[in-house]
């Protein structure tokens, strides 16, 4: 009788032990992988960096238009500018514009100087 009630309170000690460190453990695991954990935390860190200088770029862009914008009011219409972005979009040269024709080759095209 006494080995018996020995070994149920050795078991249900070990029982304890086991159930808390499986709590623990469970704790431990979401606290690292869950919906809120760190890798959670690491992944919406990286979306905000990412979307940070994605932010910063369209910033950039918008002042850039503005900027051409600011050129093309009423106001302030430079006629220098006006004039020579219609003739880049129409492809359009005054009869009296000196024009130079080059030939364009790749670099990769080009044949090497032979020694």
């Amino acid at each position: 009788m006494v080995t018996r009630k020995r070994l149920r309170s050795v078991l249900t000690a070990l029982g304890l032990y086991v159930m808390a460190a499986l709590l623990i453990g469970y704790f431990g695991v979401n606290a690292y992988s869950g919906d809120r954990g760190l890798k959670a935390k690491e992944d919406i860190d990286r979306q905000i960096a990412e979307l940070s200088s994605e932010l910063d770029h369209l910033k950039h862009e918008r002042a850039q238009w503005e900027r051409r914008v600011a050129l093309l009011r009423s106001d302030k219409l430079d006629p220098d500018m006006l004039d020579e972005q219609a003739r880049g979009l129409l492809d359009y040269v005054a009869p009296n514009d000196l024009t130079f024709i080059y030939a364009w080759r790749p670099a990769a095209a080009a044949v090497p100087a032979k020694p």
